[in-house]
């Protein structure tokens, strides 16, 4: 039987802290004029709505997956959205789900391995900090894309 060591940080807090994060990189999405959201790109790196892509098709799919067990294959929706209020849209769904999904984790679970989409095994705390790393990095490219179009971003901290 395992036994857990004291705790830093709640699970409430840990997910307080994610939806944090999300909330921030949701300001983005909506600061974001609709053309550049899909099309500007500075250095060769994606547009932002790419990079929301991504993000959506891990948080909320990878958190399901890890509660049911089940680790499927990395895939990007196959609905392919035209608009940025979709975005905001699925990005909503996602925060929901993961709020239902979350609820589900007990403190055990944080330190069980998972084959997460069948390529990263690791416990389920560092994918965990893996989804929010992931955020807060492709988050810090919109800052430069707005920057860049002379639009003043939220502070980084206003989470």
């Amino acid at each position: 039987m395992k036994t857990l060591e004291a705790q830093v940080i709640t699970s409430e807090d840990l997910l307080k802290h994610w939806q944090g994060h999300r909330a921030l990189t949701r300001r983005l999405i909506e600061i974001f004029p609709e053309k550049d959201f899909f099309e500007f790109s500075i250095g060769g790196m994606r547009p932002f709505a790419k990079l929301v892509d991504e993000l959506l098709a891990i948080a909320a799919p990878a958190l399901k997956g890890i509660v049911n067990r089940k680790s499927g294959p990395y895939t990007e929706a196959e609905e392919k959205l035209i608009f940025k209020a979709q975005y905001l849209e699925k990005w909503d769904e996602a925060t929901a789900e993961i709020n239902k999904y979350w609820e589900q984790l007990s403190v055990e679970d944080f330190s069980e391995t998972f084959n997460l989409f069948g390529q990263y095994e690791f416990p389920i705390i560092q994918n965990i900090l893996y989804f929010i790393d992931n955020e807060v990095h492709h988050r810090g490219q919109a800052y430069v894309y707005l920057r860049a179009l002379n639009i003043e971003p939220p502070f980084f901290w206003e989470r």
